[in-house]
């Protein structure tokens, strides 16, 4: 997994809440033993027409938003089923990061993100970020504004910049301390193991792993 750099992108607005991971992509995608080739089956079914022509009505077919890599949605992006391939898509089709708000509080807050895709992001170099639903309304306010919006993204001071309307708006989230080192570090599961691979070997030195049967 490479490191999180800073970088600054078109924002792809898709207002829509519950996203589940079958709109992202859809089961008929899911027979390919590989871990490539997703992009083109991302949002199949809003995406594309019956008749397999791109739908000009869907707002990843429009012109402005071709090279868009911040994605924003609403609450409780990725639920549904568990699907590494949801975040594949989305991480093949140029999206580096998926902005999304919580909703409600106490027993009511709806996340973001599911929790089964936030964890499958982070394997994966999908860097999801949690906004309150009023700085989610504002970014939402500025779509379709000329020039279309884009974001500056700091993870190491955890912060989206949206430019827009002439001006530049500051947003701060929140994340999990391991997860920013890991994104930042660029490590994913094999390589945080291979931190410790000194004391690996020290332990395969000093235990016996035979084990006999009595």
């Amino acid at each position: 997994m490479r490191a999180f750099e800073n970088f600054r992108g078109v924002i792809l607005p898709l207002d829509r809440a519950n996203v589940d991971t079958d709109a992202i992509i859809p089961k008929q995608y899911l027979k390919s033993i590989k871990r490539t080739g997703f992009e083109e089956a991302l949002f199949s079914d809003w995406r594309y027409l019956p008749d397999g022509r791109p739908d000009p009505a869907f707002i990843l077919n429009k012109e402005e938003y071709q090279n868009a890599t911040v994605l924003l949605a609403r609450n409780n992006f990725g639920c549904g089923s568990s699907r590494e391939h949801a975040v594949w898509a989305i991480v093949q089709y140029g999206f580096r990061v998926v902005i999304a708000p919580w909703v409600g509080e106490g027993k009511a807050r709806v996340p973001g993100f599911a929790d089964i895709f936030r964890n499958n992001a982070v394997k994966n170099g999908l860097l999801t970020i949690e906004l309150s639903p009023e700085n989610v309304d504002k970014i939402f306010s500025f779509a379709g504004q000329k020039p279309y919006p884009e974001a500056t993204i700091h993870l190491a001071d955890q912060t989206v910049t949206v430019h827009a309307a002439g001006k530049d708006h500051v947003f701060h989230f929140d994340i999990d301390p391991a997860v920013k080192d890991r994104f930042l570090q660029g490590l994913d599961d094999i390589g945080i193991t291979l931190k410790h691979e000194s004391a690996i070997a020290v332990f395969e030195r000093t235990h016996d792993t035979q084990f006999s049967l009595r």
